[in-house]
């Protein structure tokens, strides 16, 4: 479907919408085009949004796939209407109506997951946490690592770094990484801070032929990213986890999704719960 566009309006960031719609998207073997209209918040920009998906439908010759989150009832109504020729599908009145009737209750209608934040203790957890995985990245600081909640482990362009900020910024956890340098495989011990943290300690590995890919797009025909020394790297990090007891997956056909909830379930699986 390379002329066809996907559209996600909300109220707020338009992140809900986007992120539901992307996993269903993920079913198909398509690619259209990705349209977000976050703070669609009054009516005027309702009727601005539908005049656009109406032009879309014109000039592709098919109607625009729309995912909606708007909790503004005559605002949703514009969005909904026939005058909308869209495939509007309608996240709030999919899920939160039925689970209103469910529990009895009415939802507080509230516009968008950041509203509160500034009351919100998670919120302020996750800013912590982003704060010290940026801090804690690439073995910058080995200071306070007794608080991280997770230590990533690996050669130098593994997944370390965006696994790291992900688990921060999605699941509020304390991530630190470490990078395993050939100092490290010639000592044939880990670095000495990490010592006291081995529990909290998860390893990251990857294809020696794609780690050199990666490492060639940053110092291109330099040993770095040279595949012989890949492969070196690669085996003396994996012997050097095995021979500390830290449990590790490759990074390589995996999402930062995956891996961070692979984490979190050998790691701290406690923050599956909440």
């Amino acid at each position: 479907m390379p002329h066809r566009s996907v559209f996600f309006v909300s109220d707020g960031t338009g992140i809900t919408a986007e992120t539901f719609g992307n996993s269903i998207l993920a079913q198909f073997s398509a690619r259209p085009r990705h349209v977000r209209r976050p703070f669609i918040d009054s009516v005027e920009k309702a009727h601005s949004v539908v005049d656009e998906i109406n032009r879309v439908a014109d000039s592709e010759g098919h109607r625009p796939i729309v995912f909606i989150t708007l909790v503004n009832d005559e605002i949703r109504d514009i969005v909904t209407d026939a005058g909308c020729r869209g495939l509007v599908l309608d996240m709030f009145k999919a899920f939160v109506e039925p689970l209103e009737v469910e529990f009895g209750i009415k939802s507080n209608h509230r516009v968008g997951r950041f509203s509160d934040a500034a009351k919100s203790r998670e919120y302020h957890d996750r800013i912590e946490a982003i704060n010290f995985s940026l801090v804690h990245d690439d073995g910058q600081s080995a200071r306070n690592l007794a608080q991280a909640d997770v230590i990533l482990v690996g050669v130098s362009r593994c997944g370390k770094t965006p696994t790291s900020l992900y688990l921060a910024m999605q699941h509020g956890i304390k991530a630190a990484n470490y990078p395993l340098i050939p100092e490290d495989f010639e000592r044939g011990r880990l670095p000495s801070a990490l010592n006291p943290h081995l529990a909290k300690c998860f390893g990251l590995t990857i294809d020696p032929e794609r780690l050199a890919q990666i490492r060639h797009e940053r110092r291109p025909d330099s040993r770095y990213a040279a595949l012989e020394n890949c492969r070196q790297e690669v085996r003396d990090a994996e012997s050097l986890m095995r021979r500390h007891g830290i449990g590790w997956l490759s990074s390589t056909h995996k999402s930062i999704e995956e891996i961070a909830t692979t984490i979190l379930r050998d790691i701290r699986p406690d923050r599956l719960i909440y």
